[in-house]
């Protein structure tokens, strides 16, 4: 008995313990299990906030509709035209989904295309269409002869048809089936390999030459027929022959054919626009500022989802903690970001001042704005509101940070990560100013309803064609009357003379606001630098300079009528007066470039692509590099400025004008000798 009993007790102590035991087990295997949710918790809350990438963005987008145009392109592909590809995709008779989407520059198309559809799960034929094209197509898990549609829609269309009209193409060819399309698109290839279709639409210079040719006619062919008609009155009068047609048909008949020449020009000359774009509405101008300000409220730093990434998780949490620390700062404020391409279609038409003023006038807080384009690495500072020097922001930011290096035109990237962390710190050395810097008003981007709709016909050189018309009427009826007069004195002496055998012969190739913003920049520093330093010297010589050629008003440097010889002129004087008070005089600035800055020597270098041209002129030291390294390259680099009488082409510098700009080759001394010699100052 008392062994039962021990034994029971030993059980009964055994199971006490291992019930003690198991509830220390559970214990422990909670505030694990506890641990490791609150471990994993905080990752995947970050997570939530990290960006989608370009593919998971655009097949997020894809999931609400099947076509996704973007907001980028509004000059170009409203985001109105949506229902008219959603139309034209119904017809291919299978699952489409299209993507309108600006040059992507750094992404394959084919690639997207086949992440988006990783991303998006769905099987169909997707399509690309870049800027006004279908760049690419690929059919997935369906039958549908894409790459024959994107050759046909390439070669029998021209460059100008438009997105709407070249995606519909691919759609009539994509419904002919395999064989059909095949066989399309290899005589389309054969017919248009290499001649391109003629283009759709005409520009405004051509139709300023349909004005002007039918101001000429109007003009021209009635006035000829009256003096023509009078001219052999006259000849038929004095050689005794009666007069057989009453006196109102010859102006009866110039005034017909002058109200025929007016009803038929506008039935030739029928166009009315210069491209296939759609004039976006307000909304489709606004659409992607709205964007942008929307998600600057909610994080400063705004990456444009429809763009590959340039900067990875890390880079963006040290770009967070600059802007957060240069904010607490006691010079700071608040820094936003936006990494947004700027494009010529955008609805600032490429200009990222406009764009950095409207996105600051939605977000309605005052701070440093910087635009960085993803596609091409600029990156541009603007100071709205706060109390920094906006004149330090403009001319001294490195150009390593605005433009980037040899390294940074490689790079996939453009090195945006890096060189965006070393704008911070400029910011952070940027001086103070006592009241809060505002940037000029930026120009306004042209108006959308009229940037592609043609001048009326009887506008522009029409005017200008009703007096060449006269002047040709002239000309002709008295060259007719001469030749006349020559050809029957000549008749007379031959029925005179004996004939002779004797016969006679006649013998009958930096934008302006940029320049207009650093000439007024560079002139108000040299006269803020130049008070209480004297009145000689070199520094004189140069304010003086650039004064006379501004009518002593340095505000004329932001007057549209200043032209950009001028200004460059201007910015070569101020520069060169603020080295010389800065004891950093130089004769000689870059005569490839003269906005390069100084030059290290002088070279004979290739001035002319198409011929072999040369030129000594001084050069600075990226340009002489240039010049040994790559002679060839010398021509891309210089200044090059519209020359008035070759019809807007762009000549250099020193040809496109004669006035003192040309004078730069030769050094400031003589520059400043020119403009003194053009005002007539002694």
């Amino acid at each position: 008995m008392r062994a039962v009993t021990s034994n029971g007790a030993h059980a009964g102590h055994l199971t006490a313990g291992s019930s003690g035991r198991t509830r220390l087990l559970r214990l422990l295997l909670a505030l694990s299990a506890l641990t490791a949710f609150f471990a994993t918790a905080t990752p995947a809350r970050a997570a939530d906030t990290t960006p989608p990438t370009q593919a998971a963005y655009l097949a997020d987008r894809l999931r609400q509709s099947p076509v996704y145009v973007t907001d980028q392109l509004p000059r170009e592909v409203p985001r109105s035209t949506a229902p008219d590809f959603v139309r034209l995709a119904k017809k291919t008779g299978v699952p489409t989904y299209v993507l309108v989407l600006p040059m992507q520059s750094s992404t394959d198309g084919k690639q997207l295309l086949g992440a988006v559809h990783d991303r998006l799960g769905r099987d169909g034929l997707y399509v690309l269409i870049e800027g006004t094209d279908v760049a690419h197509a690929t059919a997935y898990g369906v039958r549908a002869p894409a790459d024959a549609a994107a050759t046909v829609a390439l070669y029998e269309l021209p460059y100008d048809a438009g997105p709407l009209r070249s995606f519909e193409r691919f759609v009539d060819v994509i419904a002919l089936g395999g064989e059909k399309a095949t066989a399309r698109a290899e005589k389309a290839r054969e017919k248009h390999g290499d001649d391109e279709p003629a283009e759709m639409y005409i520009g405004p210079s051509d139709r300023s030459n349909q004005s002007l040719i039918t101001g000429t006619m109007l003009a021209g062919v009635p006035l000829l027929i009256v003096l023509s008609a009078g001219y052999v009155r006259r000849r038929r009068r004095r050689s005794g022959a009666g007069r057989r047609l009453p006196r109102w048909v010859v102006p009866g008949t110039a005034a017909l054919t002058a109200a025929a020449i007016a009803l038929t020009a506008p039935v030739v000359f029928d166009q009315t626009r210069s491209s296939a774009a759609r004039t976006p509405s307000p909304a489709d101008l606004s659409a992607r500022v709205e964007r942008v300000a929307a998600g600057l409220k909610q994080d400063p730093v705004y990456a444009d989802p429809e763009s590959p990434r340039v900067l990875d998780a890390r880079q963006v949490d040290r770009l967070h903690d600059r802007i957060r620390d240069f904010r607490r700062s006691d010079r700071g404020g608040p820094v936003y970001v936006s990494l947004v391409p700027q494009t010529p279609e955008s609805e600032s038409a490429g200009d990222p001042d406009l764009f950095a003023a409207a996105v600051h006038a939605k977000v309605g807080v005052d701070g440093v704005y910087v635009v960085a384009d993803p596609a091409d690495g600029t990156i541009d500072v603007y100071n709205h509101g706060l109390r920094l020097d906006s004149n330090h922001l403009f001319l001294d930011l490195p150009d390593s940070v605005a433009y980037g290096d040899s390294r940074a035109d490689e790079a996939d990237d453009h090195l945006l990560g890096e060189r965006l962390d070393a704008l911070m710190t400029f910011l952070d050395k940027t001086p103070r100013t006592d009241r809060p810097g505002f940037e000029p008003a930026p120009l306004p981007a042209p108006r959308a309803a009229d940037e592609h709709t043609l001048p009326p016909l009887f506008a522009t050189d029409f005017w200008p064609g009703l007096f060449v018309g006269a002047f040709l009427a002239l000309l002709l009826s008295g060259a007719a009357a001469g030749l006349t007069w020559i050809v029957g004195t000549l008749l007379r002496r031959r029925s005179a003379a004996p004939e002779s055998s004797a016969s006679t012969s006649a013998s009958a190739s930096a934008s302006a606001s940029s320049l207009r913003r650093t000439a007024h920049a560079e002139l108000t520093s040299l006269i803020r630098e130049f008070d209480g330093q004297g009145e000689h010297g070199r520094a004189w010589d140069c304010l003086d300079a650039a004064m006379l050629l501004v009518d002593g008003d340095p505000g004329r440097t932001r007057e549209r009528a200043t032209d950009a010889a001028t200004l460059v002129a201007v910015v070569v004087l101020a520069r060169a007066g603020r080295a010389a008070l800065a004891g950093e005089a130089t004769d000689l600035c870059c005569g490839v470039n003269p906005l390069h800055g100084p030059a290290v020597g002088r070279r004979h270098v290739r001035v002319s692509r198409e011929r072999n041209r040369r030129r000594m002129l001084p050069v600075c030291e990226p340009c002489r590099d240039t010049a040994v390294a790559e002679p060839g390259g010398i021509p891309e680099r210089l200044l090059k400025l519209p020359g008035p009488e070759s019809g807007g082409s762009r000549l250099p510098y020193y040809e496109a004008t004669d006035g003192p700009l040309s004078a730069v080759p030769e050094g400031i001394d003589r520059l400043i000798d020119k403009v003194r010699e053009t005002a007539g100052v002694h």
